[in-house]
């Protein structure tokens, strides 16, 4: 089986190699694309921006480009093309002129060269750059990405390599997320919540009122803002080191794992409203929205999906409707089955238990006939660059 696995390491530039165009490729593109359908010319594919970026190169005002490898350059063309596929699929907005300092990120498909011992990549027309080495690179090198998040630069390294197919072991498991407890097992078991935006929240908020009074753009502004991105890369990283070891101590000690097919954004909605229908309890619903965001449910399923597959076992996502209403014992649905947040009784056989653990019991129960229904599992995620195998699980 072949797996495919990004190894993301600290990079360690120099000044000259932290400088890169794509960011100026991308926003003249657009620019290119938006003045040839203003004069109702028919937009540029891939092919024909690729040789407009060889005419740039050869402008006397833009002779630079020449420092910079091709392969960034043309990655960022297709990145445009990727943007406009989105928005005539209507799956995202028309595309936007980048700023400076988003989305600094720029990948090398080919060309790289690993020396780890010496704990140095080489990306073509930059050289060889060192990075910190933090563990060891398995596979052979496919790719590099190289990008900046919080101040500092990273290289993401993907691999390829053969390994045996996996066995899985334990047993199935179903999975109730919520607030108070972040993972609530069938089994009993469940996981605390981290809250990483709670516990920096009074700081970040300190951090940013300093940043508002002080003049935009000025030096003290930009250096008050990179504290405050500071305070947000760190939350960030928090939580996705605990949302790692989570997913990987559940994917290690079960074959099968149900969770609900949750729609974090609807969840989040704000209940604002119109000035013709103003909303209710704002505020209360303004703090839940902040909770539901903390908690990463939705990195939590990605993260599931993936080591689920390494190790050889399945994700299965079911329709969470009724799952902490309904009795497992006697089947019976209703609301009134769960008077408090935590406690749940069944007001027809009297059955009582702890609600998160009757919703994780019940969406177990409805993996099982998804999967004896012959239900297709539900997912469709979205795939970012991080270790995913290349070979998809498919259903029992």
């Amino acid at each position: 089986m072949e797996r495919l696995q990004a190894f993301k390491f600290e990079r360690q530039p120099n000044g000259e190699q932290a400088q890169h165009m794509r960011r100026f490729v991308f926003n003249k593109a657009l620019a290119l694309q938006q003045t040839r359908h203003a004069q109702g010319e028919k937009k540029l594919s891939y092919a024909g921006l690729c040789k407009a970026l060889t005419e740039w190169k050869a402008q006397p005002e833009t002779l630079w480009l020449k420092e910079t490898h091709s392969q960034p350059l043309q990655q960022t063309l297709k990145d445009l093309e990727r943007a406009y596929a989105n928005f005539f699929e209507k799956r995202a907005d028309f595309p936007r002129f980048k700023k400076k300092g988003t989305g600094d990120s720029f990948r090398y498909p080919q060309g790289c060269k690993l020396d780890q011992g010496n704990s140095r990549v080489f990306l073509p027309k930059l050289g060889w750059i060192r990075y910190r080495n933090s563990r060891d690179v398995l596979g052979e090198v496919r790719s590099a990405t190289v990008s900046q998040s919080g101040g500092k630069w990273f290289v993401s390294i993907l691999t390829e390599r053969t390994v045996e197919k996996p066995i899985p072991q334990g047993g199935a498991v179903g999975i109730d997320v919520g607030i108070a407890r972040f993972a609530t097992l069938s089994d009993g078991s469940f996981v605390e919540p981290l809250n990483s935006f709670r516990k920096h929240e009074a700081r970040l908020r300190r951090y940013q009122r300093a940043m508002s009074r002080k003049t935009k753009f000025s030096s003290n502004w930009k250096k008050a803002k990179a504290k405050v991105k500071k305070i947000h890369t760190r939350i960030a990283n928090v939580r996705k080191d605990f949302l790692h070891k989570a997913s990987a101590t559940i994917s290690k000690n079960h074959a099968l794992v149900v969770v609900e097919d949750l729609k974090v954004s609807n969840m989040s909605r704000s209940a604002k409203g119109t000035v013709d229908a103003p909303g209710r309890n704002v505020r209360a619903k303004s703090g839940l929205n902040k909770s539901i965001l903390d908690q990463g449910w939705g990195e939590f399923r990605r993260q599931l999906e993936y080591k689920m597959a390494w190790k050889g076992g399945y994700l299965v996502a079911v329709p969470p409707q009724y799952t902490s209403q309904t009795c497992p014992c006697c089947g019976h649905v209703s609301k009134d089955n769960r008077q408090t947040q935590a406690k749940f009784e069944c007001v027809d056989c009297g059955f009582e238990e702890n609600a998160d653990k009757v919703g994780a019991i019940n969406v177990l129960a409805r993996g099982h006939r998804v999967i004896a229904c012959g239900e297709p599992v539900q997912s469709g995620r979205s795939m970012k660059q991080e270790p995913t195998e290349a070979t998809q699980a498919v259903s029992a």
